[in-house]
């Protein structure tokens, strides 16, 4: 306070308090805002301004500019002012009908909207028209496809899949089995440029093929470890030899639950006589078209991205010796993939879905 002036004196009227104490509660948001509300409610407890300030780690000037100004106008006065700058051009009718036409039209010469086109129709600018769209995550130019499992024993699979995700049968194994069939090994035609400041990885676009391989996979959705080996053919015979080493590594005290897609390999005659010989082999199959439900297919991803899709092969073999060196290195220190969703929440959001696209509000 100024030398021989009286400090003023700060009252708080009624419903005063519960307004500053849920602005000074604030940690993330209108942090100014909440530290003026901190000031106010120090010197309604009978606390000087340089005793606020040196608490709150502000600048004196700070604390009695906002002590006068909510003496002065009371709580409205912690407020910020409009601050001048220029009106604003674009109206909200203008707004709306950039959303609308988005949604609702196609332009003549196009099956979507790009943000030029939209600009010439509305009498917007370009950068005008983005920002709507930013402000209401409109992206005309993307476009994802989705495909809906006809299963008619679909919600029975869902159920009994993540149940055994969620809540696995004690003295038991359960193993996602898949195959990643037709893997190409693919040489560039020209050495890949590497990795430089200010330069990305660079390859060449054409490629010479040297063959294919399969890989059957089993993934243990306890522990996350993969059993797997390749094949160059991709029949029964390939996938009962691959359930061979199974049985050859699983402890015979223990059942084995099989999760499978609906691939004719999978129920050929051979193979069903092979399971009826060994009954602690339970196998559920996934729904048609729903192969994200076996857990398998994610750990596949991850070996395409990180191990083949940007590397060169000069042969098949180099190929297999690519992928048996990745199983050995995930296997090393393998981490299981945590299934979060409940059947009734996946059954529910594509039921959600079912009726966003069906265009019903009942």
């Amino acid at each position: 306070m100024g030398r021989g002036r009286k400090p003023l004196v700060v009252e708080l009227k009624e419903g005063d308090r519960a307004t500053l104490e849920g602005w000074a509660r604030r940690l993330k948001t209108a942090q100014a805002l909440a530290t003026r509300a901190r000031i106010v409610l120090r010197a309604a407890a009978g606390l000087n301004s340089t005793a606020i300030s040196q608490e709150l780690n502000l600048h004196l000037n700070t604390t009695l500019k906002w002590r006068r100004r909510f003496v002065e106008q009371g709580v409205d006065g912690l407020l910020d002012e409009p601050r001048p700058g220029q009106p604003r051009k674009i109206s909200d009718a203008d707004v709306e009908a950039v959303i609308a036409r988005t949604l609702e039209t196609k332009p003549a010469d196009a099956t979507h909207w790009s943000s030029r086109a939209m600009a010439k129709v509305s009498g917007l600018n370009q950068t005008a028209v983005s920002r709507v769209w930013r402000a209401f995550a409109l992206q005309p130019h993307r476009s994802e496809s989705f495909k809906l499992s006809r299963d008619p024993l679909f919600i029975d699979k869902v159920r009994d899949i993540v149940g055994l995700y969620m809540n696995p049968p004690d003295r038991a194994l359960v193993l996602c089995v898949d195959e990643k069939s037709q893997i190409q090994a693919l040489e560039r035609t020209a050495p890949l440029l590497p990795l430089r400041v200010g330069q990305v990885e660079r390859r060449a676009h054409d490629y010479k093929r040297h063959g294919t391989t399969s890989l059957f996979a089993a993934l243990d959705t306890k522990t996350g470890a993969v059993l797997g080996k390749t094949y160059r053919r991709h029949r029964s015979q390939e996938f009962r030899q691959f359930l061979d080493m199974i049985e050859r590594n699983v402890p015979a005290e223990l059942d084995v639950h099989l999760i499978l897609d609906n691939y004719a390999t999978h129920k050929t005659a051979a193979i069903q006589r092979w399971l009826l010989k060994r009954p602690r082999f339970h196998v559920h199959f996934t729904p048609t078209s729903a192969s994200w439900l076996n857990l398998v297919e994610r750990w596949f991803a991850a070996l395409t991205q990180k191990q083949i899709r940007r590397a060169s092969f000069r042969s098949t073999r180099e190929l297999e010796q690519a992928i048996r060196t990745f199983l050995d290195l995930h296997n090393a220190q393998p981490k299981p993939f945590v299934w979060t969703k409940s059947a009734d929440d996946i059954l529910n959001s594509i039921a959600r879905f079912c009726t966003r696209i069906n265009d019903s509000g009942h």
